[in-house]
């Protein structure tokens, strides 16, 4: 079986929902509930207006509580091929973003922040579609509204902030993140969609969209009562998942 593409469209239609919908579609996926393969703890979010990312990682390192360690030169580098490294496209899913993901290294006792006007201006104009992250944000009154980032917290100084390394495991508030996973994150969190869930992730959607209906619709009406909920409670359960 060929790979599914996160393509475009698939692209429009997973952004068009909240990322707890995708969390409950994947549990179709997988069969069960899990306590694996999002966020735990929350974050703050540049615009929580904005429509969720969606796009292919890329991962990084840093740090901000002490000098590199290396010449400047060197440091000087190491950034620029960063900056490099995220602005490629995913090789296999040539119609997706990339969404920048940096573990902070100084973390829980965060230090200086890399995201800030000049980062975001800086990712945004390379195509990146959004940011996560256990770092801190600042200029939040600079910053493109238009970019999304999501931070552990909020600070003023960037402090020694660097950029150690790229394209490795990295660890955001609890979740492991690899160079080429899929991302769909909001003010709610971030999850990682399998690839081999791309192929049914619109039927679960959808599915779990019809159970809740249910439920929403007959909890919304004037004469509402305990009654009425089993009656919706029935209807949810009679709808038949017919994926995987």
């Amino acid at each position: 079986m060929g790979v599914f593409l996160l393509t475009i469209e698939l692209i429009s239609y997973l952004k068009s929902f909240d990322t707890p919908t995708i969390s409950n579609g994947l549990d179709l996926f997988r069969g069960k509930r899990s306590a694996e393969g999002f966020t735990k703890l929350p974050f703050v979010s540049a615009n929580s207006k904005l429509p969720p990312i969606v796009g292919i990682a890329k991962t990084a390192k840093i740090k901000a509580s002490s000098p590199s360690d290396m010449t400047p030169d060197l440091t000087s580098k190491i950034r620029l091929d960063y900056y490099e490294y995220m602005s490629k496209k995913n090789l296999i899913h040539k119609q997706a973003p990339s969404v920048c993901l940096i573990e902070d290294l100084d973390w829980p006792n965060l230090i200086g922040s890399f995201w800030g006007e000049v980062n975001v201006a800086l990712h945004k104009g390379l195509g990146l579609a959004g940011t996560i992250t256990n770092g801190l944000l600042r200029d939040l009154d600079a910053i493109d509204k238009n970019y999304q980032v999501l931070a552990n917290s909020i600070g003023p100084s960037h402090a020694y902030v660097h950029v150690l390394e790229f394209g490795g495991t990295i660890d955001v508030h609890g979740i492991k993140v690899h160079d080429g996973d899929i991302i769909h994150a909001d003010q709610h969190g971030v999850v990682i969609i399998p690839e081999d869930a791309l192929s049914m992730i619109k039927e679960a959607i959808d599915y779990m969209s019809k159970k809740e209906k249910h439920l929403i619709d007959a909890a919304k009406k004037p004469d509402f009562n305990i009654d009425k909920l089993r009656i919706a409670w029935k209807k949810a359960n009679d709808e038949k998942w017919k994926g995987k």
